[in-house]
């Protein structure tokens, strides 16, 4: 047993953590969308841990420090079959588990699902959003809705009209029908009345009240009102239902705070808008951040700062961690490599996970950096750790043959060194 290192391996798996990492990241911008997150998820490591593996591999071939020489002559063509089984394959599996986990709500936590839409149609709107990109925002994001949500959409002057009540959007043709009700919808010459907007959608809220679902707003306005903040938004913080406010072409700087504090009481988020063409790009990021949680991105919503998922995306990565190092000991054939591997692989997960949780802030650039340095700790962590966990080489028994003119029987001589698993 010796505490060595490759460094040809360590060099191989940064690299294969590397390419990993943009395969990864390429894919998660590609199918982030369209596929279910706990696919993209269990994707994003399994091609991570194939990378790593392969990288590891291709270094142990060039130079055998820690399998040995025997290793390379005889069972390679065996650590070639088990690459991918034992790494794309059983962290696909893997990373969809913990995934999964992530995405269940303990207690009494209930998914976002039902969306109100409370948009500003008094006649200052004519020239604030002439072409009416408002609508057309709206319009996009109930086309882009998950099958199971729910939207409700609110109008609004100096009076409240309820367009369109809650209703699940559960194909095309519903979504088209509710894209056919705005389509009708002309600006009027009215006032603006913030206030009475939000208590009548709290009224239709718990009219439609779902136990198992919970609520967001997206409100648009581009006034001012006045409003008894304690009164109106009383209900909303109570039933922890977010309130993201979006300010088009504010020049009262009264209506801005107004949004703003309507935001901040009710954990939403406020956005100001100077081009209503910007709408749709506004709309779409709230949809995609309300209770938005995965192993790789930045958790939003209620949820955002629970003691519970952070223990969980922590715990989680360094399982994830500990069973690539464990299919890189399989990939060798040698239970010394997997458990040096294995142990490795725990630390460099709690260390990744650490830093996904704690570095993660929603930035685009900021989030591929911080997924970037992740991938690299694991990758060096489980190379290096063989300088903590001693090793054996992997290698056949050697075997005494009689050689012709003697009469002394064979013998078989056992090496002290690792025959793999």
């Amino acid at each position: 047993m010796q505490r060595k290192i490759n460094p040809l391996l360590l060099l191989c798996s940064l690299v294969g953590g590397g390419i990993g990492f943009a395969i990864g990241e390429f894919l998660l911008r590609q199918w982030g969308i369209g596929l279910p997150v706990i696919v993209v998820t269990g994707i994003y490591f399994g091609i991570l841990a194939l990378c790593i593996g392969l990288a590891c591999l291709i270094a142990e071939l060039i130079s055998p420090r820690l399998n040995g020489s025997s290793w390379r002559q005889r069972y390679t063509g065996t650590s070639w079959k088990l690459l991918i089984p034992s790494t794309l394959v059983a962290l696909f599996l893997l990373g969809m588990l913990f995934e999964w986990v992530y995405q269940l709500n303990p207690g009494s936590a209930k998914p976002v699902k039902d969306i109100v839409l409370i948009i500003d149609n008094s006649g200052s709107m004519k020239e604030t959003d002439p072409n009416q990109d408002r609508y057309t925002a709206a319009k996009n994001l109930i086309n882009r809705m998950d099958e199971d949500n729910r939207v409700s959409v609110m109008v609004f002057d100096h009076a409240t009209t309820l367009l369109q009540p809650f209703t699940r959007v559960k194909n095309q043709e519903t979504k088209d029908e509710i894209i056919a009700e705005i389509d009708g919808l002309a600006t009027t010459d009215g006032g603006t009345d913030i206030s009475l907007a939000l208590e009548d959608t709290m009224t239709h809220i718990q009219e439609s009240h779902d136990a198992g679902r919970s609520a967001m707003v997206i409100m648009l306005s581009d006034g001012f009102s006045e409003t008894d903040h304690a009164r109106v938004l009383a209900d909303y913080k109570q039933q922890q239902i977010a309130v993201n406010t979006i300010g088009l072409s504010l020049v009262n700087p009264d209506g801005a705070q107004l949004l703003q504090t309507i935001a901040a009481e009710t954990g939403g988020q406020y956005y100001d808008v100077q081009n209503a063409a910007d709408l749709s790009f506004v709309f779409q990021k709230i949809y995609d951040d309300v209770g938005d949680r995965s192993l790789l991105t930045k958790r939003t919503g209620v949820m955002e700062d629970s003691v519970y998922y952070q223990i969980v995306r922590i715990a989680a990565m360094l399982l994830i961690g500990a069973a690539m190092g464990l299919a890189l000991g399989t990939v060798f054939d040698n239970r010394h490599l997997a458990l040096s591997f294995s142990i490795g692989g725990a630390v460099s997960g709690l260390l990744a996970g650490i830093v996904l949780e704690y570095g993660l802030s929603g930035e685009e650039i900021g989030d591929a950096s911080v997924r970037l340095i992740a991938c690299l700790i694991l990758a060096g962590i489980i190379a290096l750790f063989t300088l903590v966990i001693p090793v054996k080489e992997s290698s056949k028994i050697i075997r005494n043959v009689q050689r012709p003119g003697r009469t002394g029987r064979g013998q078989r001589q056992n090496d002290s060194t690792s025959r793999g698993f």
